[in-house]
């Protein structure tokens, strides 16, 4: 399993954080005693532990590639919290399919592309910070949109930051041809994923579902 490389710089951030954080306990708390040693031990502790899951939380791991062309695909991981029927005026400009998957702060967060295509649109959006499961997150919520052109039709989706997230990554620019489960950017801690599919994609997940990027289909293109 990798490290995504858009996570080092907060990992070095943390790390030298909390062994900052080591240092002062240790002369602050001066751990001779029973009480001061166990509030000394939690201390570290629970360092140790932030250190090891932000290490863990941008990790790469290796995925499969759902076969079929017109077949989309997950771009993040985590629980689809919204199946319907939206008006999109952004790239759409109409009636399409909107699937939102949620991702918590120990799922995956880098984002893979769901189906092959070409990059014709991209647009990065200033906002607010609103909690990533609530629809209003959608239209106010720091976010970056990306339109892929495809042979089955057009295919929207927003990276979207949530409460603590503070930086969107996408790789791909207007032009660029880009290949299904292959990675296209990394949103950093609590997000969510706004997908739009036209009207007579045929849609495979429910709110509830968990998915995972590059293996769980959410819809087949007509």
């Amino acid at each position: 399993m990798k490290i995504h490389r858009d996570g080092l710089k907060t990992i070095i951030l943390v790390w030298c954080i909390s062994l900052l954080l080591m240092l002062i306990s240790f002369y602050c708390i001066r751990p001779t005693g029973i009480l001061s040693t166990i509030l000394f031990s939690i201390i570290i502790v629970f360092l140790l532990l932030l250190m090891c899951w932000i290490s863990f939380f941008f990790r790469v791991p290796r995925r499969g590639n759902v076969e079929g062309e017109n077949v989309v695909t997950s771009v993040c991981d985590g629980e689809v919290v919204i199946v319907e029927k939206v008006t999109e005026p952004e790239f759409f400009k109409g009636e399409c399919l909107q699937v939102s998957v949620y991702m918590s702060f120990f799922n995956v967060h880098v984002n893979y592309w769901p189906i092959k295509g070409t990059v014709s649109y991209y647009k990065y959006h200033p906002g607010r910070y609103l909690l990533a499961f609530l629809p209003k997150a959608s239209e106010l919520n720091e976010h970056s949109s990306i339109g892929l052109d495809t042979p089955y039709g057009k295919v929207f989706f927003k990276q979207m930051a949530g409460t603590f997230a503070r930086r969107i990554v996408t790789y791909g620019k207007p032009g660029d041809p880009v290949e299904k489960a292959k990675q296209c950017g990394l949103i950093k801690f609590g997000s969510r994923i706004d997908l739009f599919l036209p009207l007579d994609a045929d849609i495979h997940v429910e709110v509830g579902d968990s998915v995972r990027a590059c293996e769980s289909v959410i819809a087949t293109l007509k």
